[in-house]
């Protein structure tokens, strides 16, 4: 069984940076990918990044390429989203979510995830 926590999450105004976290349990935790995704009020769920099993890939959703950075510590099991120069359009419930594939290069398709972390609000004003 997996579990995913993440944390990180506040009201921030528009231009402040901010990091995610999300602590995984599992000893498979290193050999799949992982993804942040997010879900704005009365939107679609949307892919934001997603890091290789081995945090040697990125991708990135063009909405936040250049301000997001999603990283993993493999030795903590740790998933991380370090969000620069933020927006009101980027206030949303953000969800770690862990890729099927074992390793790898991880999925902007929401339905490739399998285990989901409960998600932390992040609000941006203007």
């Amino acid at each position: 069984q997996v579990q995913l926590v993440e944390s990180g999450g506040g009201l921030v105004q528009a231009g402040d940076s901010l990091r995610l976290s999300c602590a995984a349990s599992g000893r498979t935790f290193s050999t799949y990918p992982m993804g942040w995704l997010r879900q704005a009020p009365g939107k679609e769920r949307e892919f934001v990044a997603t890091i290789a099993w081995s945090g040697r890939s990125t991708s990135y959703a063009d909405s936040v390429k250049g301000r997001f950075t999603i990283s993993r510590d493999n030795t903590k099991n740790m998933v991380y989203l370090q969000m620069t120069t933020l927006k009101p359009e980027d206030t949303a419930v953000y969800y770690c979510a862990r890729d099927r594939v074992a390793y790898g290069l991880g999925s902007s398709d929401g339905d490739s995830y399998d285990y989901w972390g409960q998600g932390t609000q992040v609000t941006v004003s203007s």
